[in-house]
């Protein structure tokens, strides 16, 4: 289930050096991309906001903005479409509210099942003692 759409103008890219392997081009270009999001003055909804906010997620800072880091490709480009899908998928992990867990008691049907189950286990252990004379 997709969440509330992230408006791209409510993003920040900057544009840096990405790390690791590629020669020297790592060192010329600056193709990685750090994305900044702003949550509490987006467009989200409020409930949306407030479980983003409530995760325990390094990359969500303790001013509310999420920074994400994308150096997959070496397009610029491809940087940015890739950190706001990764942006997407995280505002979606939280888009549906969780189901409240009510507490229920065990049919009378179901705690009889157990106990008889628990008779047998223990009859079967019990014949696995040493032979009596």
């Amino acid at each position: 289930m997709a969440g509330p759409a992230i408006d791209a103008a409510e993003v920040a890219f900057t544009a840096i050096r990405a790390q690791g392997p590629g020669g020297q081009n790592v060192n010329k270009v600056s193709c990685a991309v750090h994305l900044r999001f702003a949550v509490a003055p987006s467009s989200l909804p409020a409930a949306v906001k407030e479980r983003l906010l409530a995760l325990h997620d390094s990359r969500i800072t303790r001013d509310g903005v999420v920074v994400l880091k994308a150096q997959q490709s070496r397009s610029l480009e491809q940087n940015k479409a890739d950190g706001l899908r990764r942006l997407q998928e995280l505002v979606d992990s939280v888009a549906v509210a969780p189901l409240i867990r009510r507490a229920t008691r065990p049919t009378r049907g179901s705690q009889q099942r157990r106990l008889e189950s628990k008779t047998r286990s223990g009859a079967t252990k019990a014949l696995r003692g040493k032979v009596q004379d």
